[in-house]
C-alpha cells in the first residue's frame, strides 16, 4: 500500500523511514527548500542527521500528490498547524482514514487533537491518534519501540496498524482517542517540570515524585474530558510520561532544565532547533482546567514560569509547601 506522511520533522521522517521497510511512502514537507535538499542527499539532515531513505521513499512538497493513491494519512505536523492541515486535506476531498502523531493542544482554543479533527471532518470521520514512549533517534536505529493507536474507527485501525506494526515497532490498539491524546500532550507539561527539578540538582527521589503526581494530574484531567482511567497506566500514559521525563532525547527536559540555569526562556526556544510542544501546551491546560474545575498543581506552577516570569525556584518551593492531603484526593 502507499502511505502518506505529512510533516519532515525527526518523528514523521523517523516513521515514514520505518513504513517504507514495507510499504511505498511519500512524505511532505510545506517548504519546498527542505523537500530539495532531501531529494539531492536521500535523508533529512535538518531533523533525523544522515540516515539514508530508501528506494520506497520519496519526498513532495505538493499536498495533493503526497496523498494521491494513499491507503491513509499520517500527519506528523505541530498541532499549531494541524487545523489548517486538516482543511487543506478536507478541501483536497481526503477520504482515506487519518492518524495523527502531534501531542498537545491547540493554541488559542485549548482543543485537544481529535476535538480539532471532529470540528473540521467531522465526527463520522474515520481518525484516530498515534502516541506512546518513542524517540525518533531510535526508531530510525531500529531499537524496539512500542506505542498505542487509538482510533474511532475499528477497520481504519487495523489497516493502519498492519502497515505500522512491522520490524522493531510494536502497536497496540485502543479505542480510548481522548485518553491517548491527553496523556501525548500533558506528559509534554509534566517533562518540563523534571527537567527543572533535574536542572535543580534535586535527586531522584524528587524526580520520581514528580513522575508520580504528574501522572495523577494527567488521568485526573483526561477522565474529567471523558478518557478512561487505565489507558493512564499504559503506553500513552505512565510509559511516554517516564521516557519524556528521564529520556535524554527529550526536548521538554532539556526546556526544564535550562530553565532551571536561569536562561530566559526566548532564548533557551531560539537555541532548541526542534519544537517542544510542553512550553505551549501549559498555558491551555491551565485555562481548561480551570474551566473543568481539576486541580493540577505541577501545571500550573510551570505556566506561571513560562508564561509570567516566575522563577524555577520559587515554583517548585511553593509546590513543596503545599498543604498535606490524601495521596488519592
Amino acid at each position: 500500500m502507499k502511505v502518506a506522511v505529512l510533516g519532515a520533522g525527526a518523528w514523521g521522517t523517523a516513521l515514514a523511514m520505518h513504513i517504507s521497510q514495507q510499504h511505498s511512502v511519500c512524505l511532505w514537507a510545506h517548504k519546498q527548500s527542505h523537500v530539495d535538499g532531501m531529494r539531492r542527499v536521500r535523508a533529512n539532515p535538518m531533523y533525523l542527521g544522515d540516515f539514508p531513505f530508501n528506494d520506497h521513499l520519496s519526498v513532495s512538497a505538493d499536498l495533493a500528490e503526497t496523498i494521491q493513491g494513499a491507503a491513509f494519512v499520517l500527519s506528523v505536523v505541530p498541532t499549531s498547524g494541524f487545523r489548517a492541515t486538516l482543511q487543506q486535506l478536507k478541501d483536497l476531498q481526503c477520504q482515506v482514514p487519518i492518524v495523527w502523531a502531534n501531542k498537545g493542544l491547540e493554541p488559542q482554543t485549548a482543543l485537544l487533537p481529535h476535538e480539532v479533527a471532529a470540528e473540521v471532518l467531522g465526527k463520522n470521520y474515520a481518525w484516530g491518534a498515534l502516541s506512546g514512549p518513542s524517540f525518533a533517534a531510535e526508531l530510525v536505529r531500529g531499537l524496539p519501540t512500542a506505542v498505542t493507536l487509538a482510533m474511532n474507527d475499528a477497520s481504519a485501525a487495523k489497516l493502519a496498524a498492519s502497515a505500522l506494526h512491522a520490524g522493531s515497532l510494536r502497536i497496540y490498539t485502543s479505542d480510548d482517542v481522548t485518553g491517548v491524546a491527553v496523556g501525548g500532550a500533558l506528559k509534554n507539561v509534566m517533562a518540563i517540570a523534571a527537567g527543572i527539578s533535574d536542572g535543580m540538582q534535586f535527586g531522584n527521589n524528587a524526580r520520581a515524585a514528580m513522575i508520580t503526581r504528574g501522572l495523577a494530574e494527567m488521568t485526573r484531567f483526561g477522565v474529567a474530558l471523558g478518557a478512561q482511567k487505565d489507558t493512564f497506566m499504559g503506553l500513552a500514559g505512565a510509559g511516554d510520561l517516564i521516557l519524556t521525563c528521564t529520556g535524554q532525547y527529550s526536548r521538554n527536559r532539556e526546556v526544564g532544565l535550562q530553565l532551571a540555569s536561569g536562561r530566559p526562556l526566548e532564548e533557551i526556544l531560539k537555541t532548541l532547533g526542534h519544537v517542544a510542544e510542553g512550553v505551549y501546551t501549559a498555558r491551555e491546560v491551565y485555562q481548561r482546567a480551570k474551566t473543568l474545575g481539576v486541580d493540577m498543581p505541577i501545571t500550573d506552577e510551570v505556566n506561571q514560569v513560562l508564561s509570567h516570569g516566575k522563577s524555577a525556584r520559587d515554583a517548585v518551593m511553593d509546590l513543596l509547601g503545599r498543604e498535606q492531603k490524601a495521596e488519592n484526593a
